[in-house]
């Protein structure tokens, strides 16, 4: 199946302006939502942070905004075509998803997270790649020849195993790959280190290697373990060929669920009165890599990275404990707990304009108080 995703044409100009009034339900929502309390922070100052988001160029599109408080919409806007049940790409925050999902694998005692990782390819006797840890894979640092980004982009492993050679078992290309460094001693971001997860995550489900059984085998876990409990209604991952989730890259959700994914974290796994996910999880996803102080367990962190690693969120500005699921070209679940704080931004912003889009989702991070 073609997995080439078109990310559509230029955006019109920004949907109307915002309204002081009672939330309306999903169904009256057409434009904008603005509370009447925004918890300490006045509408100028909201609006102020917000409007550049949409209407500054140097930052790119932005086709969603959401704003949780304390478990709370208090703002919500979309660019003209899109709304509250518009569906939209997660690109890479599909990486933290799939950890959750491994997590709850763990907790089953399917998985374990310090043994070394169930890959059938690496299991003969003498292959160095069987060394490489579940724990390992979830830092990013597997050792593996994982090249994620390419000049040409073909030349990458990213596009050669979404869109060319690899495609038809996603899992199987990355898994291929042999070591660049010893397991553990390199950080290395990676979409196929995730599809290796997924692999793995799928074959703890089934012995079959039928890609309907397979496919059919995830989806069941996904919906029974993350998407009826959190009520995450629009969530629709993507498969390959072969059955494996593209857990990597390729789910799609509205700006709300996102945010519920969100808040799931903030609230240390717990949804709707229930331990979903293990709190010692969660905080697992939190903690700084050995490697990389601004990556966690497929989260990325409000800390300084390593001299020379581009950052990835903004350290020095806002709590140092706020993380983040991000995603290619400006998809961001925000949260911040100490602020109580979730901030979902989804839109179409390239490498150049990054850094402003950064700057901007700061500032809107840095009103909240915190407590």
């Amino acid at each position: 199946m073609n997995r080439k995703m078109t990310i559509g044409a230029s955006l019109a100009a920004c949907a109307l302006a915002l309204f002081l009034m009672a939330r309306p339900s999903p169904g009256q929502l057409q434009g904008d939502y603005l509370a009447q309390d925004s918890r300490g922070v006045t509408e100028a100052q909201l609006r102020a942070a917000i409007d550049p988001l949409f209407e500054d160029a140097g930052m790119g599109q932005t086709r969603a905004l959401l704003i949780m408080k304390d478990g709370e919409i208090i703002a919500e806007r979309y660019a003209e075509g899109f709304g509250p049940d518009s569906k939209l790409i997660s690109w890479s925050m599909a990486k933290s998803i799939t950890a959750a999902l491994v997590g709850l694998m763990v907790s089953d005692g399917r998985l374990v997270l310090d043994a070394a990782a169930p890959v059938p390819a690496w299991s003969q006797p003498g292959d160095p790649r069987g060394a490489i840890t579940l724990k390992q894979l979830l830092h990013m640092a597997s050792g593996l020849e994982h090249v994620e980004t390419g000049d040409p982009a073909y030349d990458s492993d990213t596009v050669g195993m979404l869109f060319m050679d690899g495609a038809g078992d996603m899992a199987a290309y990355a898994e291929a790959k042999p070591l660049a460094a010893r397991p553990g001693s390199a950080f290395q971001y990676s979409t196929a280190t995730s599809m290796i997860l997924s692999d793995i995550m799928t074959r703890a489900l089934t012995p079959s290697d039928d890609p309907k059984v397979r496919q059919q085998a995830m989806m069941q876990f996904l919906r029974g373990r993350l998407i009826e409990p959190l009520g995450l209604t629009s969530l629709t991952p993507e498969f390959d060929a072969h059955g494996t989730l593209l857990g990597g890259s390729f789910m799609h959700a509205t700006a709300r669920d996102y945010a519920q994914f969100g808040e799931f974290l903030r609230r240390n796994g717990e949804a709707r009165g229930r331990q979903i996910l293990s709190a010692r999880w969660v905080n697992f996803m939190r903690t700084s890599s050995p490697l990389d102080a601004g990556y966690g367990g497929h989260l990325w962190l409000n800390k300084p990275r390593p001299e020379g690693a581009r950052e990835a969120l903004f350290p020095g500005r806002g709590p140092a404990s706020l993380f983040a699921c991000l995603g290619h070209q400006g998809q961001y679940i925000l949260v911040s707990p100490e602020q109580g704080l979730t901030i979902v931004r989804l839109g179409v912003t390239t490498e150049e304009e990054q850094p402003a889009l950064r700057s901007a989702l700061a500032e809107l991070v840095e009103l909240f108080p915190a407590g």
